[in-house]
């Protein structure tokens, strides 16, 4: 057999998965009340699972198996260092001057003191990383989360997030340190492959704990966001409507 034919073959895979989600999006008889497009959904799910079985993964590998550690850690550093900048926006768009201080002071030493972000200086110096997105923010004033949503390759969001992404993508962009756009492409790569690298062992986990796994990522997202928003104090549920409709 060639060496070319498995990631062939992967590559076939994530095709037909595609194929499968823009065609088999069939309705739930009773959808969660918080996940109406769950026939969608979980197509799309198995759509970029494929795609990550096939090539996010194997890179993601190979990538953390045969690249030092401190360049690992160098790389997380410096997109960590992006976030922390628009994090401090965030934080300032919700009116909470303290962190939003805080986050600038640690971009501020780490951006001086670690060469370009290369060196988590801050964390040392006690400045903790406190992340924001505009989801988040959105969801301080008051916007619902709205129904969940499997967007393709980036994974699960929902209609708040969703909308907020593309300035959350805007505001990270490399573009705004000045590389040309063969360059913010390779970076874009780079931020991907080390991100999915440092999640392979939550990969492993979660397909040795989830019964459901689609259902155990669209909880665990939805309660995660909703806790971030409330800075890990939401208020309690309501409680659901469990009365015997009246006798006619």
């Amino acid at each position: 057999m060639s060496t070319g034919a498995a990631p062939r073959r992967r590559t076939a895979g994530a095709l037909l998965a595609l194929a499968a989600a823009l065609g088999g999006c069939a309705s739930v008889p009773h959808p969660n009340p918080d996940d109406p497009f769950e026939g969608y959904n979980r197509s799309m799910q198995r759509f970029n699972d494929a795609v990550d079985d096939a090539v996010l993964a194997p890179v993601a590998r190979t990538w953390r198996d045969h690249v030092p550690s401190f360049v690992r850690t160098g790389v997380g550093n410096f997109f960590g260092n992006l976030d922390d900048a628009w994090s401090a926006v965030n934080h300032l768009l919700q009116a909470k001057p303290e962190p939003a201080l805080t986050m600038t002071m640690r971009v501020a030493v780490n951006t001086a003191l670690g060469l370009g972000g290369l060196l988590d200086i801050g964390t040392e110096a006690g400045l903790e990383r406190q992340r924001e997105d505009f989801g988040q923010t959105l969801g301080r004033w008051g916007l619902p989360a709205g129904p969940y949503l499997v967007l393709p390759l980036l994974g699960p969001s929902s209609l708040r997030d969703t909308a907020g992404r593309p300035l959350d993508m805007a505001a990270t962009s490399t573009a705004r340190i000045g590389l040309d756009e063969g360059e913010i492409a390779a970076a874009g790569v780079l931020n991907v492959v080390d991100a999915r690298a440092r999640l392979l062992g939550a990969s492993k986990l979660l397909e040795q704990a989830a019964l459901d796994r689609y259902i155990f990522l669209r909880d665990a997202y939805l309660a995660r966001r909703r806790n971030l928003v409330y800075d890990g104090d939401p208020p309690p549920l309501p409680e659901p409507d469990l009365e015997e409709p009246a006798a006619r």
